[in-house]
């Protein structure tokens, strides 16, 4: 039974300094959300569409979906867009759905087990096949497997029996409810926790990543972040599964002995967070640039943004502007950042301008793990002079190596025959790790139990994240 002490989590005391400063840099940022003014309610609107379409197409694409942004917007128009990716326009359409959804009500849908399996009917909405458990806990297990070259099938992480699902997302359910009432621990560190143990139970025969994401949504919007609709944090996960995989599988598996051992995944989630803000923060200075547009240029930018793409022609006739003039002011929305032109002459048309890549600071732990997988796939020793080139690529402080020896926990250890750094146990399960989390941030080694309990692999797995 889960208790608030599962709450307070277990982590060193540089973690320790580091939450701190991640959720004071969180929660300065909601206090300077509230208190904007000069951001239009239509320009908003605008911001909430681009979201939305960066958050469908990144939530679906961790889990193995091949549709663009600019075929997600297609899709989002009521477009078509290939046949032969039926399923996962169908995904795109629901998760957009539920993401609308939960930014219109979130006020109106408290974490209760009946509103997740609600959820889960609105996620899975549009996929025919999966029409028999929408909205219903599994009744097979869904572990997640990895299969090997050799097609060896492997249990990567053992997810709850059906038989227990329902208790302990029953448990899972009430205590969360019960910390945030009692305000005990700081809300962030709550919906890390219910997400990382929801993901664990995984609940659902399929959608349990993509849930979780928009499960993150709703319990940060009901907890006061209203930022949310207008930055994508599923975009930064995509642009870090590697750190996303890793993290979740290291809390996971220590989880087991030890319920507050959430440290490895606050500490990424945090991150995420931390990154959103810097890119919605990045938007308003966009925005704040966008006051001083002509009305025609403004017409013309919020006119691509809507359609997701367009042309000259096309928002010429449907501004009613010359052709002429349509180009112009396009020309000078490309100038000013604020889109970005595609192919030439005939065949250009204009969509918004992308932000950077999403990219998370990476935390020590993340860090190390590269590097000692680097060097288990060296065979799992290598000479000071090949450690201190690895530590240089990943721009880390040389003392690293240091640690990395350490005697309380060390990762390496000194051959006294020929001084090379050899992996310890300790080390090489840090490396497996890594590397199982970046083979499955691939989705080239994924497996779990079908529909039928066969193994199968591929883009579309019936467990989704960790």
């Amino acid at each position: 039974m889960l208790n608030q002490a599962a709450f307070q989590t277990t982590i060193t005391p540089a973690e320790v300094a580091e939450l701190t400063r991640l959720l004071g840099e969180v929660d300065e940022f909601k206090g300077l959300w509230r208190r904007l003014g000069e951001i239009r309610a239509e320009r908003l609107a605008s911001l909430r569409q681009v979201t939305t379409i960066e958050s469908a197409g990144s939530s679906t694409r961790i889990e193995g979906a091949q549709l663009s942004d600019d075929e997600v917007a297609r899709v989002l128009q009521g477009l078509r867009v290939d046949s032969f990716r039926e399923r996962d326009e169908a995904e795109v359409r629901s998760y957009a759905e539920l993401l609308q959804t939960i930014f219109d009500h979130h006020a109106d849908i408290p974490l209760t087990e009946n509103h997740i399996k609600q959820l889960h009917k609105i996620l899975l909405e549009h996929v025919e096949k999966d029409e028999r458990h929408r909205g219903e806990y599994k009744k097979l297990e869904n572990n997640v497997e990895a299969r090997h070259p050799d097609g060896r099938v492997e249990v990567i992480f053992v997810t709850a029996t059906p038989f227990d699902t329902p208790r302990l997302m029953t448990e899972l359910v009430a205590a969360t409810n019960e910390v945030l009432a009692s305000e005990s621990a700081h809300p962030l560190v709550v919906i890390a926790r219910f997400i990382v143990e929801f993901l664990a139970i995984h609940p659902f025969q399929d959608g349990n990543g993509r849930l979780s994401r928009a499960l993150t949504a709703l319990l940060m919007l009901r907890a006061g972040y209203e930022y949310v609709p207008y930055a994508s944090v599923e975009r930064v996960i995509e642009e870090n599964k590697v750190q996303y995989y890793h993290a979740l599988r290291t809390s996971q598996t220590a989880m087991r002995r030890d319920p507050s051992a959430f440290g490895a995944w606050l500490l990424f989630f945090l991150r995420v967070l931390q990154t959103q803000k810097r890119i919605l923060a990045g938007k308003l200075e966009v925005e704040r640039s966008i006051v001083r547009l002509t009305d025609t240029q403004l017409r013309v930018l919020e006119f691509v943004e809507k359609r997701g793409r367009a042309t000259a022609t096309e928002a010429a006739t449907h501004l009613n502007i010359p052709q002429r003039a349509s180009r112009y002011h396009l020309g000078l929305l490309v100038e000013r950042g604020l889109l970005e032109a595609h192919g030439e002459r005939r065949g250009r048309h204009y969509t918004r301008r992308m932000a950077p890549p999403a990219e998370v600071a990476p935390g020590p732990e993340s860090r190390n793990a590269a590097i000692l997988a680097e060097v288990l796939e060296r065979g799992g020793s290598v000479t000071r002079a090949e450690l201190l080139e690895l530590v240089d690529s990943h721009k880390a402080d040389r003392r690293l190596i240091g640690s990395l020896h350490g005697r309380r926990k060390a990762h390496l250890k000194r051959d006294p025959k020929t001084d090379h750094s050899v992996l310890t146990a300790r080390g090489r399960e840090l490396a497996q790790q890594f590397l199982f989390a970046k083979r499955l941030s691939r989705h080239d080694t994924l497996a779990t139990a079908g529909p039928e309990g066969q193994t199968q692999s591929g883009p579309h797995p019936n467990g989704e994240a960790l």
